[in-house]
C-alpha cells in the first residue's frame, strides 16, 4: 500500500479556473515531489464593474511520500 500525503493550497488566475487549478500544481511543484492527484475543493471569482477580475481555487494537492511505490 502507497502512502500519499495531502497539502491543502490556494491559486489565482486571471484565465480561468482551469488555468488556476495549472498555477497550484505548477507552483506547488517547485517544492513537492511526486504530485498525483488535485482535487478542486472550493472555486470563486473577484469581480469588479460587473466583471470577473480574477479566478481562485482552494485546492487539495496529493502527493506520494519518498521511498513509497506508486500501486
Amino acid at each position: 500500500m502507497s502512502m500519499l500525503k495531502v497539502i491543502e493550497v490556494l491559486a489565482e488566475s486571471d484565465k480561468g479556473f482551469d488555468d488556476a487549478a495549472r498555477v497550484a500544481v505548477a507552483t506547488a511543484s517547485k517544492t513537492v515531489r511526486n504530485i498525483k492527484s488535485i482535487y478542486i475543493k472550493d472555486m470563486n471569482a473577484q469581480v469588479s464593474d460587473g466583471k470577473i477580475t480574477s479566478y481562485r481555487v482552494n485546492a487539495k494537492i496529493s502527493f506520494l511520500l519518498d521511498g513509497q511505490s506508486a500501486s
